[in-house]
C-alpha cells in the first residue's frame, strides 16, 4: 500500500532502544552512566524488582524505590514527589507495565520542576510546559501493550474530576528503553489479554490517523500483521515466539502513537477509565471492534482509509479463521471468551453514555480519528 505523502514531519524516539531477550541484564551498567543515585519505580510486588535492586547495589549504586500499585493518580504523584523532595535521584529506572512507566515518567519530569503537579497537567490543570529538563530515565516494560517506554506523555488519573489526563513533553520520552520479552512472559491471562489488545489497537489507530507519516506508516504496516497474528498465541498458549513478536508490536505502537496520535478508541478510554477505574487496555479491547465497524460504515471505496481498513479487517478475518467480514465479531467474541468484560461490566452505565460521549469528543486522541464522529456516532459505539 502506498504511503501517505507528507512533505514535512517530526519523529520522536528514545536515545537508545535495546530489544531482545537478555537485554535487561545491562540495566545497572546503563544506569551508572547517569550517576550514582538511582530511583527504581516498580509495581505492587517489590519482589519482582529484587534482581534489579540487587544488580544496581552490586554495581555500587545508591538505590531508592517507589511502588506504583495502581494506575497513577494525582494524589499518589504528589505524595511520591513529597517523599523524594530531599533525596533527588540522578536517574529514574522504571520496571513494570504502562502504569509504572507512566508514574516514573511523571516523577522524572516533575522532580526538577518548581510548580505543583496540577499546573502541568492537560485538561483539568494549567497545562504549563514542563519548565526544566526531566531527569534521565530508563524504562523496562513488563507487559506488551502500552508502548509507554517510547512515548512522550504520562497518563494521570485525577479522582477529583473523574478523568485521566496527560502530562506531556517531548523530553519525557525515556532516554533508554529496554524491551526484553523475558520480563513479560508468564503474566496472568487477564493482564496479557488487556495488554495485547491495547498493543494491537496502538498500531491500528496511528495507521488510520490523519496525522500519519511515512515513518509511522512503515512501523504500523510491519507491526499490524504480527500483532493480529500473535494475539491468540500469547493469550492462549503463552508462546515465547509470540511474546517476542508482541513485545516488538507494542514498541512499534508506542513509537507510532507518539508521532501520529491515536483515535476514537483512546479518545473514549481516558474518559471511561477516569469514571470507572477499569484498566486502560481492557477498555481499549472492548471498544476496538465497534470503532472499526463505525469507520467501515463511513469509509468510501477507493479512498486510502478504506483500503487500509479493508487490509486490517482481512488480517483479523485470517487470524480468527472466519469468512470475509466476520473478523470483528470473532474478535469481540474471542475476547469475551478469554475473560474481557464489556463496558457495562466495567461499570459504565447506559445512562452515562451521553456524558461520556460529550467528554470524549474533546479528548486529544480524537484529533487523529479519520472521520468526524457526531454525538450520535459516539453513543452508537458505546452501545455496540
Amino acid at each position: 500500500m502506498p504511503l501517505t505523502a507528507k512533505p514535512m514531519f517530526s519523529f520522536y524516539s528514545p536515545q537508545a532502544l535495546h530489544f531482545g531477550r537478555g537485554q535487561a541484564a545491562q540495566t545497572a551498567a546503563l544506569a551508572a552512566g547517569f550517576g550514582l543515585r538511582v530511583l527504581i519505580v516498580h509495581g505492587s510486588n517489590a519482589a519482582r524488582a529484587a534482581w534489579l535492586v540487587e544488580g544496581c547495589c552490586a554495581s555500587g549504586l545508591s538505590v531508592t524505590t517507589e511502588s506504583c500499585a495502581a494506575e497513577p493518580s494525582l494524589p499518589a504523584l504528589e505524595a511520591a514527589l513529597d517523599r523524594l523532595s530531599t533525596d533527588r535521584p540522578d536517574v529514574v529506572v522504571a520496571l513494570g507495565g504502562g502504569s509504572v512507566i507512566d508514574f516514573a515518567k511523571a516523577l522524572a519530569a516533575l522532580i526538577p520542576c518548581a510548580g505543583a503537579p496540577l499546573e502541568y497537567l492537560e485538561g483539568v490543570g494549567g497545562g504549563k510546559p514542563v519548565d526544566s529538563a526531566p531527569l534521565p530515565m530508563i524504562a523496562l516494560p513488563t507487559t506488551a501493550g502500552t508502548g509507554a517506554e517510547v512515548t512522550k506523555n504520562a497518563v494521570i488519573a485525577v479522582p477529583e474530576h473523574g478523568v485521566k489526563v496527560s502530562l506531556r513533553d517531548a523530553r519525557m520520552i525515556p532516554n533508554i528503553a529496554i524491551v526484553d520479552a523475558a520480563l513479560m512472559q508468564g503474566a496472568p491471562r487477564h493482564v496479557t489479554l488487556a495488554a495485547g489488545l491495547d498493543a494491537v489497537t496502538q498500531v491500528i489507530e496511528p495507521y488510520l490517523s490523519v496525522k500519519a507519516t511515512p515513518m509511522t506508516d512503515a512501523l504500523c504496516q510491519a507491526a499490524i500483521p504480527k500483532g493480529v497474528a500473535a494475539l491468540r498465541a500469547v493469550v492462549e498458549q503463552d508462546a515465547a515466539e509470540a511474546w517476542d513478536d508482541m513485545a516488538w508490536v507494542s514498541t512499534c505502537g508506542g513509537l507510532a502513537l507518539a508521532n501520529a496520535g491515536l483515535g476514537a478508541v483512546h479518545g473514549f478510554a481516558g474518559v471511561i477509565g477516569g469514571q470507572t477505574g477499569a484498566p486502560h487496555g481492557e477498555i481499549c479491547g472492548a471498544l476496538l471492534p465497534a470503532v472499526l465497524a463505525s469507520h467501515v460504515e463511513k469509509a468510501k471505496a477507493g479512498t486510502q482509509v478504506h483500503t487500509r481498513l479493508m487490509w486490517i479487517l482481512d488480517l483479523i478475518d485470517t487470524a480468527f479463521e472466519v469468512e470475509t467480514g466476520a473478523g470483528l465479531s470473532a474478535l469481540r467474541n474471542w475476547s469475551r471468551d478469554m475473560g474481557l468484560r464489556d463496558l457495562a461490566q466495567m461499570g459504565l452505565n447506559p445512562e452515562d453514555h451521553a456524558q461520556v460521549a460529550k467528554l470524549s469528543a474533546g479528548a486529544s486522541s480524537m484529533k487523529g480519528t479519520p472521520f468526524a464522529l457526531t454525538h450520535e456516532d459516539l453513543i452508537a459505539i458505546l452501545r455496540a
